[in-house]
């Protein structure tokens, strides 16, 4: 008997140390951060996905979202844990993964907007259990403390003017704070822009601006774009977004004009001009033909589309003519370019 139970342990490999139960417990969240609005902290992390015992954390399932007030003096309360719960927090949100609204997940960060009862003036701090499914919950997060400061008003009279392959912005800094009194502190402003009306706004500047306008370049000419602009103020410790501004629209246009044909030529064939010349450039969607009399102006008899770079005037009185030709582009505007060489020709 004591033979086989020796065999069976070799068979069945080596027995490795027991785990402590707690090392099980997942990793806590981590890089807390906060954004303040009118009426509303949204509070946002980094959800864990290893275990204590730096194994993988697969069954994260619940997520427990702690808050403690106060009047912002001296440090914010200690986070300890006692009997899966924050000792002195009050838990404002249970979520679960599997259904998380109000909380949004993307990737791996997650947020939540706290609306419960908030007041300007009052400090609150923050922290975050996380929960596998086996119901076992991580060391508290690092505290996020925040000072909870009215945010700014949407700043004003916000314009957009098209250029080529890019969009000026400028608008006016915001009037006031949500609670009537004057702007204070630092304000900033971050430009928010969508590809057409109806598509989802996304933060376009790398770091809040310090100044009311902003050249949006590298875009697409003849496309429609949408923006928006927030304020941003600092102060206190605090940090808080004003809602967005109305959209505006501008559409990029091609202002560049192609390069104009080169060495043109003029032969006559009875009553007929047959023209010919070099493209001056690759950017071409049309060629237009001008005709003028000895002394008169030019006037455009005709065109024709690449890749023919060749012309018959048919059927011309007799007289002496001058002939050009320019290119125009496929942007919406149909810029023109210069004239090429003027060819004379006279048809008997």
């Amino acid at each position: 008997m004591v033979l086989a139970v020796v065999l069976a342990l070799v068979a069945c490999g080596r027995v490795g140390p027991p785990v402590a139960p707690q090392l099980r417990e997942p990793q806590p969240a981590a890089e807390l951060k906060a954004v303040e609005g009118d009426g509303l902290i949204e509070v946002s992390w980094v959800n864990p996905t290893r275990r204590l015992d730096n194994s993988p954390l697969r069954d994260l399932t619940v997520l427990h979202v702690y808050r403690a007030e106060d009047t912002g003096s001296g440090e914010p309360k200690p986070a300890l844990r006692s009997r899966g719960r924050i000792a002195g927090y009050d838990q404002i949100a249970t979520i679960r993964l599997a259904t998380p609204a109000p909380a949004i997940v993307e990737g791996p960060r997650m947020s939540f907007p706290d609306r419960g009862g908030l007041a300007f003036g009052r400090r609150y701090t923050y922290v975050i259990l996380a929960e596998d499914g086996h119901g076992r919950v991580s060391p508290p997060s690092l505290r996020l403390p925040v000072a909870y400061i009215a945010p700014p008003t949407p700043p004003l009279d916000l314009s957009a003017t098209a250029g080529e392959g890019e969009v000026q912005l400028r608008w006016l800094p915001p009037a006031r704070l949500v609670d009537g009194s004057p702007t204070g502190g630092e304000i900033t402003y971050e430009v928010l822009r969508a590809p057409g009306p109806e598509a989802a706004l996304e933060v376009v500047t790398a770091a809040p601006l310090g100044e009311t306008r902003f050249t949006d370049r590298g875009l697409i000419n003849d496309q429609a774009y949408s923006y928006a602009v927030r304020a941003l103020r600092a102060e206190a410790g605090g940090r808080a977004r004003s809602e967005a501004t109305p959209r505006v629209s501008a559409t990029p246009l091609d202002t560049t004009p192609p390069g104009p044909p080169q060495r043109l030529v003029a032969v006559v064939a009875g009553s007929d001009v047959r023209l010919a010349w070099v493209p001056g450039d690759t950017d071409v969607a049309r060629y237009v033909v001008y005709r003028a009399d000895a002394r008169g102006t030019f006037a455009r008899i005709g065109s024709t589309t690449p890749p023919s770079t060749t012309f018959v005037d048919r059927g011309v009185a007799a007289g002496a003519y001058r002939y050009v030709v320019t290119a125009q582009d496929a942007s919406s505007s149909a810029n023109e370019s210069a004239r090429s060489n003027e060819a004379s020709a006279t048809v008997p």
